[in-house]
């Protein structure tokens, strides 16, 4: 009697698939972070670049779709907008300098001067900001320049007062916000930086500040180019700083906030301000070929 012999062929897995197909592969790679980048994140870029050259009916306040370059023209011709955006863009230098100014001691001291445990120390004090939630850190800032905050207990009987909310209570906000994105990459040039230029710089006669002038900031360029994107653009885009510690402050994200809801278009228009500023930063930025070493 003849025995009558059955195979069943397992299923191939997945990965022996992907295996003998690479561009099969590749999709699957890229197929989930391609939908979010150009599904979310072009696209509603695109959508609000459409949206800033619609119309808004000056009655219901009903946006058609259309073309027109008031809402662009506006914030060169209304008072109130353009004294924001230049506000706004005074104020991300200023911080930017603040942190590049601070950062820069800071990390010669940290990575060359410091004891180890006092290293460690200052690294956890510089990245504290990083831990707690940002309304948190708008909200402290807020209670230490308050009328019976730290600032006025610690300093008021030596005659100096706070600030009140208003653009200096601003800056100072969102330097504590982002100087640990400046901070890090500086200590991080600053510690490969080899101990004998130093040294080296020592033995020519150069002093302390003219070796950090002709030695150091040279070395260190890529990296305050590097953290300064972050301080500047982090800083243009913010409008929660003005909210609780600006006072009557505006900055382009209030104006962008006031109008989302009243003239969706217009706030468009100034969404791109930014974007445009970043990207003549970049461009700038680009053409020393300090990019190149990032």
């Amino acid at each position: 009697m003849a025995t009558q012999l059955s195979f069943t062929t397992k299923p191939k897995p997945l990965s022996s698939a992907l295996h003998r197909h690479p561009k099969g592969r590749l999709a699957s790679l890229l197929t989930l972070p391609m939908v979010w980048l150009v599904g979310v994140y072009i696209l509603s870029l695109a959508m609000m670049l459409i949206t800033a050259f619609w119309l808004t009916d000056p009655f219901t306040s009903k946006v058609k779709p259309g073309f027109t370059l008031d809402n662009f023209a506006s914030i060169f011709t209304v008072p109130a907008y353009l004294a924001a955006a230049l506000r706004t863009l005074g104020i991300a230098a200023a911080v930017t300098v603040i942190c590049a100014v601070f950062s820069v001691p800071l990390a010669i001291f940290m990575a060359k001067l410091a004891k180890p445990w006092l290293r460690n120390l200052l690294a956890v004090a510089v990245t504290v900001p990083l831990w707690a939630g940002y309304l948190v850190k708008i909200l402290s800032v807020r209670i230490v320049f308050s009328d019976g905050g730290f600032f006025n207990w610690l300093f008021g009987p030596l005659g100096v007062h706070s600030p009140g909310y208003g653009v200096t209570v601003t800056i100072i906000a969102l330097v504590y916000l982002w100087f640990p994105y400046m901070a890090i990459p500086v200590y991080t040039a600053v510690a490969q930086i080899p101990p004998n230029l130093f040294d080296a710089s020592a033995d020519l006669g150069a002093k302390g500040m003219r070796t950090i002038r002709t030695v150091v900031l040279p070395l260190l360029t890529p990296a305050l180019i590097a953290g300064s994107i972050f301080t500047f653009s982090l800083s243009l885009g913010d409008y929660i700083a003005a909210k609780f510690v600006g006072g009557s402050t505006q900055m382009i994200g209030t104006i962008i906030a006031q109008n989302i809801n009243l003239n969706p278009p217009v706030a468009a228009a100034f969404s791109v301000v930014p974007i445009v500023i970043v990207l003549a930063y970049l461009l700038a930025v680009r053409r020393t070929g300090a990019l190149e070493n990032i």
